[in-house]
């Protein structure tokens, strides 16, 4: 029989805060739930309580927490996109770390032997290659396969009610993205864990036992600055709204920050044509070995641009990118990692054949149409 899905409404009036209220920070809804239970905690660096760490307080209110499941950067996150993380003891708490990155991306029985409950605590930031999503997959999938309940406290989407990009063609499916969503899908992480349960995308169509604790104050519309970086090359908020846009450059050659201070807020290659702006990628934390390391970059310098709320994908980076680079049948890098990332091949292919971003994006609007009917499925916030 398929385990029912529950949202826990937040109770309190909205009058009573002018911020918005995180569900780890509702603990009255989730802490008689983890009472007499052993726990496993899915958390990061940005699993905060009021300025603490989920770990810490769980710990403090005697909470019996048997283990930490980190995901892609690692429990503190600083760890580069793409490097594997051990498995290890939190120095702090003594508590076992499992790495979910890597070849072992998914809990086994053996790693969920004696948990009773998992608590998923990450902050995301509401874009489909973001693998954070595909953690949280992979965690309700064991979770239901060994029929351990799932709680998840959400937290808030800073690209907001964002809706764009090309939804994925799961021929392409992969880490980077595992779901048929276009690239920004506009929900919050909670609402995301509702979906794929809802729709039936865990393996054999299975259903977890999901309680989501919900935000207070909080709509689609709503702005929310980030506390802590949510990962090492996502350092404020503009890098966190032009990352759908600038992403698409990691399956190209050209650089879009990694190794500078301006982490998805430039792109270039030192091939570029135009020459009035420079950088040049080192050796730094979160991107030991960066593209074009300690080489100079031509590019362009987006530090200063304006992202509107309402604002989706912009296409006219990667467009002037590949007008600017001289080499065309090397763009692209040999891997196609572009293809995960876009959801198709379709992108690659339309950028090489010269069309306009207006058409690619019209390419888009079917696929867009049938998302928002599903996602409706699932909002719990206006």
């Amino acid at each position: 029989m398929l385990k029912k899905t529950v949202i826990l409404l937040f109770l309190l009036p909205l009058s009573l805060f002018a911020q918005i209220i995180m569900g780890a920070e509702n603990s009255q809804a989730y802490m008689p739930d983890l009472k007499g239970k052993n726990v496993a905690l899915v958390v990061n660096q940005s699993s905060l309580v009021f300025g603490e760490h989920l770990v810490d307080k769980l710990l403090r209110e005697k909470v019996k927490v048997k283990k930490i499941f980190a995901p892609e950067h690692g429990f503190r996150g600083k760890a580069d996109a793409g490097q594997h993380v051990k498995n290890g003891v939190d120095s702090i708490t003594g508590l076992p770390i499992i790495s979910l990155y890597g070849k072992h991306k998914k809990p086994t029985k053996k790693d969920l032997k004696g948990i009773d409950i998992i608590v998923f605590d990450i902050q995301d930031v509401g874009v489909r290659f973001y693998t954070y999503l595909s953690t949280l997959h992979y965690i309700m999938e064991s979770a239901s396969e060994s029929h351990i309940p799932v709680i998840v406290l959400d937290r808030p989407n800073p690209n907001g009610g964002r809706i764009d990009g090309e939804v994925l063609n799961l021929k392409y499916k992969s880490f980077v993205g595992m779901h048929p969503v276009p690239i920004l899908y506009g929900m919050t992480i909670g609402e995301y864990a509702l979906m794929i349960n809802g729709e039936g995308w865990l393996k054999g169509g299975k259903r977890v036992d999901l309680k989501v604790i919900r935000l207070g104050n909080y709509s689609h519309n709503s702005y929310y600055s980030l506390e802590v970086k949510p990962s090492p090359n996502l350092p404020n908020d503009l890098s966190i709204y032009l990352y759908p846009s600038l992403a698409f450059f990691e399956g190209t050659t050209f650089s879009a920050g990694r190794g500078t201070t301006q982490q998805f807020q430039l792109y270039g290659s030192p091939y570029y044509k135009k020459k009035n702006f420079s950088f040049i990628p080192v050796s730094r934390e979160g991107a030991k070995h960066p593209k074009h390391e300690n080489k100079t970059c031509y590019g362009v310098d987006l530090s200063e641009e304006f992202i509107s709320a309402t604002d989706g994908i912009n296409l006219a980076y990667i467009l002037d990118a590949y007008k600017n680079y001289p080499y065309k049948k090397k763009f692209f890098l040999k891997n196609k990692f572009i293809d995960k990332l876009a959801g198709s091949s379709s992108l690659r292919k339309q950028i090489i054949a010269g069309k306009s971003a207006k058409t690619i994006k019209k390419s888009w609007q079917k696929g867009l149409y049938n998302f928002k009917s599903i996602r409706q499925n699932y909002l719990i916030y206006p």
